[in-house]
């Protein structure tokens, strides 16, 4: 599942940087996260890195868009290939 980022978010700016899929932006309050391009690193790391630096924990998986293991390695192979 793609991730998402929560009203708790105090816009620390730590998140962005760390995204290998640039998914995450600024929002008009906080910052938000592509599902479209969230494969939670799969492809780049073990865990999702914007999770590991988050220092309030809102980031939470989005249950809007349910995607199994495999499914977030199709899209990360996908979304290499368009670089």
């Amino acid at each position: 599942m793609a991730l998402m980022i929560t009203d708790e978010c105090i816009n620390c700016d730590v998140c962005l940087p760390e995204c290998p899929n640039e998914a995450i932006s600024q929002g008009d309050e906080i910052y938000i996260i592509d599902p479209n391009k969230c494969t939670e690193c799969v492809g780049h790391f073990d865990t999702p890195q914007c999770v590991e630096v988050c220092p309030v924990d809102c980031i939470p998986k989005n249950p809007s868009y349910p995607e199994t293991p495999e499914q977030l390695q199709e899209k990360f192979l996908r979304l290499t290939v368009e670089k």
